[in-house]
C-alpha cells in the first residue's frame, strides 16, 4: 500500500515537472518565434551570364553619356560594379575566357589553352569545341560537330543542373559556337549558335538533342535573321560621336568594295537576303539578333517559370568581329555599344515581364579586352609595333640548324607557346631542360620579344604576381608548350589594321564584371576580382557546390 505522505509529494513532483516543461516549450517557442529566418541561399527564378566578347573596361566609361537608363546604366545603379576586374592568365581569347567565367578557373585547369592549340599526343591542331563524334543539327554542313568535351572540369551551370537533380533548364546561346558550347557546361539541355555562309539558322549538335525543338525551327523560318541584312548606319548622329577617332583613316578595315572604311556601310553582300549572313557578325545587327533569339528562348523554354532555377547564358559576339575589323577607337565600336545597351534595355524589359522584377540575378563580363590599333598608337609617338615575323622566322631557323643540327626540333607555334619535338631531341642526347633554356635565351634576344619562360620554370615555381603569374595560370602541364614568350606591351602580330588581343597586357586582362538583380547588393569596388571569381560568388549566391575546378574566391562584397 503506497504511503499517503509519499502520493502527495510524488503529485507535487509531478505537478512541478509539468508546470516547467510547459513553461520551458513556451519559452522555446517565443524564441524559435524571434529568430529570424536564416537565407542560405537566394532563389532567383533565372540566372541570366552575359559575355560580351572583347569589351575593353573603359567601354562603360567612354561611351557613358550615350547609354540609355535602362542598359549598362540599370545594371550599374541598381547593381555591383567591379571596377578593377582582370583575366588572370594568357592567353586572352575567346574559348579560354568563355571557360573560365564559368568554370571559376583558369586554363592550367580546365584544360581550354586557346581557341585552337596543338594537340602534342594527336600531334595536330585541335578546335576547343569541336568534336566529330557528334553531327548537326539544323544544317547539313558540319557547323554543329561541336562538344565541351575538351573541357576538363564543371561548370556553374552543371553545378546547378546537379544540384536540382537536372530539373532546371540551362540553355546557352551565341554567335560563335565555342560562346554557347563552353558556357553550358556538359549538361546544357541546349546550346544554339549561328550558322551563317548561304543558309543564315541558328543551329546545334546531336550532343545536345537529335533535332531543334519547334521554337527554333519557328525563329528560323520567321525572316528575322534575313531581315538584319540591312544598311549599316549609325543609330545617332555620327558627329555626336566625339569619343572615337575620325570616320577615315588608316586604321580599319573595309568590307568588300568599299573603298573607305566609313558609314554607311551598305556593301551587296550585307544586302542581299539569301547568301553571306556571316557578315551580319560583322554589324552591331549580329548583337540585336542574339537578343532576339534569347528572348525567344525565354518563352520557347518556359525559362524562370517555377521555383527550380533556370540558366540562360548569352553571349554577345558581334562586338569582337567589329572589334577585329575597325578596331577599338572606330565610329563603328562606340556605334555598337551603343545599339547593344538598347538590346540589353530590351532584354531587361522582357526578364522583367517574363520573369519579374527582382525575381532574376544577371552577371556581365568579357572574354578578353582588346589593343589599341598600334599603328593609330605610333601615329601619337606611343611605343609600340609589329612583329616581323618572317625576319624572326629566318633568325630563328638559322638558330636551330646551328644549335642543333635541324629546325624540327621545334614541331609547331602557336598561342605565343613552341612546342618541340621530345623525340629529336632526346635522340640528339640532349636534356629537354637544356634544350629549353638554350632557346629561350636565344629568343630574349630578338627585339620584339619582351619576356621568355620554359615549361621547366612553370613546373618548378609558384609565381603569385606578375607576367610570370599570367602565363602560369594559362599553363596546362598536358597540353602547353615547351617555351612562352610575350612581346612588348603595344606590339602585336597581327594586320595593320583592326584591334586583336591575347597577351597578358593589361588592356587584354581589364574587363567589366557586374552583378544584378536578386540576392545581389548595391555598390561598387576598386579591389582586385578575377574572372574566375565569377562561379564561386553566383555558386555561393545559389547554395550549390563550386564547379569541381574553381580556383577564384567568392566576391563577398557583391551578395546581400
Amino acid at each position: 500500500m503506497i504511503n499517503r505522505k509519499a502520493f502527495q509529494l510524488f503529485t507535487t513532483l509531478l505537478l512541478v515537472f509539468s508546470l516547467v516543461t510547459v513553461n520551458a516549450q513556451r519559452k522555446r517557442k517565443k524564441q524559435e518565434e524571434s529568430i529570424p529566418e536564416i537565407q542560405l541561399m537566394a532563389k532567383p527564378k533565372l540566372v541570366v551570364g552575359i559575355v560580351v566578347d572583347q569589351m575593353r573596361y573603359d567601354y562603360l566609361t567612354r561611351f557613358w553619356n550615350h547609354y540609355g537608363t535602362g542598359g549598362f546604366k540599370r545594371l550599374i545603379s541598381e547593381g555591383y560594379n567591379c571596377k578593377n576586374n582582370h583575366f588572370n592568365y594568357a592567353p586572352t581569347s575567346t574559348g579560354p575566357g568563355h571557360a573560365s567565367v564559368y568554370t571559376g578557373t583558369t586554363p592550367a585547369i580546365h584544360g581550354i589553352i586557346g581557341n585552337n592549340w596543338y594537340d602534342k599526343e594527336q600531334d595536330k591542331s585541335v578546335y576547343c569545341a569541336g568534336d566529330s563524334g557528334y553531327q548537326s543539327v539544323g544544317t547539313e554542313s558540319d557547323a554543329g560537330q561541336m562538344s565541351p568535351h575538351r573541357m576538363n572540369v564543371t561548370t556553374i551551370t552543371d553545378e546547378l543542373r546537379l544540384h536540382n537533380q537536372m530539373r532546371g533548364k540551362t540553355i546557352a546561346i551565341a554567335l560563335k559556337d565555342r560562346g554557347a558550347v563552353l558556357p553550358g557546361g556538359h549538361t546544357a539541355n541546349g546550346a544554339y549558335w549561328l550558322h551563317g555562309g548561304d543558309e543564315g539558322k541558328w543551329i546545334s549538335s546531336t550532343y545536345y538533342m537529335g533535332k531543334l525543338p519547334k521554337w527554333v525551327d519557328d525563329f528560323n523560318a520567321s525572316g528575322i535573321i534575313q531581315s538584319y541584312k540591312k544598311p549599316w548606319v549609325t543609330i545617332k548622329d555620327i558627329n555626336t560621336y566625339v569619343e572615337s577617332g575620325s570616320d577615315n583613316n588608316l586604321f580599319e578595315g573595309v568590307f568588300e568594295t568599299e573603298t573607305t572604311p566609313t558609314f554607311p556601310h551598305n556593301t551587296p553582300n550585307l544586302l542581299s537576303k539569301t547568301s553571306d549572313f556571316d557578315i551580319i557578325k560583322y554589324t552591331p545587327y549580329g548583337n540585336s539578333l542574339t537578343a532576339d533569339f534569347a528572348i525567344a528562348a525565354l518563352e520557347g523554354e518556359s525559362l524562370g517559370k517555377d521555383s527550380i532555377t533556370d540558366f540562360l547564358a548569352v553571349s554577345f559576339s558581334s562586338t569582337d568581329y567589329v572589334g577585329h575589323k575597325f578596331g577599338v577607337n572606330s565610329k563603328e565600336i562606340q556605334d555598337t555599344y551603343i545599339r547593344l545597351d538598347m538590346d540589353l534595355e530590351r532584354l531587361l524589359n522582357t526578364l522583367d515581364q517574363h520573369v519579374g522584377a527582382g525575381e532574376y540575378t544577371v552577371f556581365l563580363s568579357a572574354d578578353h579586352g582588346a589593343i589599341e590599333v598600334p599603328a593609330y598608337l605610333k601615329s601619337l609617338k606611343i611605343p609600340s609595333g609589329y612583329l616581323t615575323s618572317d625576319d624572326l622566322k629566318t633568325k630563328f631557323n638559322d638558330f636551330l640548324n646551328f644549335t642543333f643540327g635541324t629546325a624540327d626540333v621545334v614541331k609547331n607555334f602557336s598561342n605565343s607557346q613552341f612546342f618541340l619535338d621530345h623525340k629529336i631531341i632526346k635522340n640528339l642526347d640532349i636534356d629537354l631542360e637544356e634544350a629549353q633554356d638554350k632557346i629561350a635565351a636565344e629568343l630574349l634576344n630578338y627585339d620584339d620579344v619582351e619576356k621568355v619562360y620554359t615549361a621547366h620554370q612553370m613546373w618548378k615555381n609558384n609565381y603569385t604576381n606578375g607576367i610570370p603569374y599570367i602565363l602560369q595560370n594559362g599553363f596546362n602541364q598536358k597540353r602547353s608548350g615547351d617555351i612562352l614568350i610575350t612581346t612588348k606591351p603595344g606590339y602585336i602580330n597581327y594586320a595593320k589594321t583592326g584591334s586583336t588581343h591575347g597577351s597578358p597586357q593589361i588592356y587584354d586582362t581589364h574587363v567589366p564584371l557586374l552583378f544584378f538583380g536578386k540576392g545581389i547588393k548595391k555598390g561598387s569596388t576598386t579591389k582586385r576580382t578575377e574572372i574566375p571569381d565569377i562561379a564561386p560568388t553566383i555558386a555561393s549566391l545559389l547554395g550549390v557546390s563550386f564547379p569541381n575546378g574553381t580556383t577564384g574566391s567568392v566576391i563577398s562584397e557583391v551578395l546581400e
